[in-house]
């Protein structure tokens, strides 16, 4: 038995990105925030919109056989909320691969922040492009597919055949490149007018020859629900002028 049908999720509003766009809104360098990253929780939004995606999952849009879900914080507590006491084939299943991108030096500075204490990574990230461009200490787009790859060979055999993952923006985008797949131009002209929401759901569907994708970043559960749609664009990036 194979997966043959995978909804990717990305989580609630947390308490970060409601600081990283005021931060960005209020011209500053850095995002004042003293949690790392792996322990941000869910914002007061972001909990509500997990409720809303379990309302989804009662309404039986999804029988889902295996949930896997980043380590992060704010991850496990969208999947626990929309999950509640609801019985599962299997626990959700916990792996690392599965986390946000690492951004390094660039951690908690916004794009301005960027500009003016790291010009040097602006004039990298331009030459490399964003999808090569590795910050010191941290990942590329090419670095989290790779590993995304890895999280695929291990769990797209099976046992189950509907499965969900609750992750991060750029893990969602990145499962699509890898599974569609895309070319490095097509993923960033999608990225770049496209972006996945919290608390969204993607929904791709396994057909001969491959993978196609049926919804992206849907949110009708969340206006169903009366949930805020809240737009964050996930981790700043060293955009060109």
């Amino acid at each position: 038995m194979a997966v043959n049908e995978l909804w990717l999720v990305r989580h609630g509003e947390s308490v970060g990105n409601v600081a990283a766009t005021q931060a960005e809104l209020d011209g500053l360098d850095t995002i004042p925030l003293e949690i790392r990253d792996a322990d941000v929780p869910l914002s007061d939004t972001g909990r509500e919109q997990a409720a809303a995606l379990g309302e989804w999952l009662d309404e039986g849009h999804a029988h889902i056989d295996d949930y896997w879900v980043s380590p992060y914080v704010r991850a496990q507590e969208t999947l626990r909320i929309a999950l509640g006491e609801r019985a599962t084939p299997s626990p959700p299943a916990l792996d690392e691969r599965l986390r946000d991108r690492e951004l390094g030096i660039l951690d908690l500075l916004t794009r301005t922040g960027v500009q003016r204490l790291h010009p040097e990574e602006r004039a990298r990230r331009l030459h490399l492009g964003k999808f090569y461009h590795r910050p010191p200490g941290g990942e590329s787009w090419a670095d989290v597919a790779l590993r995304l790859r890895s999280f695929l060979r291990d769990r797209l055999d099976g046992p189950g055949e509907k499965a969900m993952i609750v992750a991060h923006d750029a893990v969602v985008m990145l499962l699509l490149y890898v599974l569609l797949p895309l070319r490095e131009d097509e993923l960033l002209d999608f990225a770049a007018e496209n972006t996945v929401l919290n608390a969204s759901v993607t929904h791709l569907v396994r057909r001969d020859p491959g993978w196609e994708l049926v919804a992206f970043s849907d949110v009708t559960h969340l206006q169903r629900e009366g949930a805020d749609v809240t737009v964050h664009p996930g981790n700043p990036d060293v955009e060109p002028a």
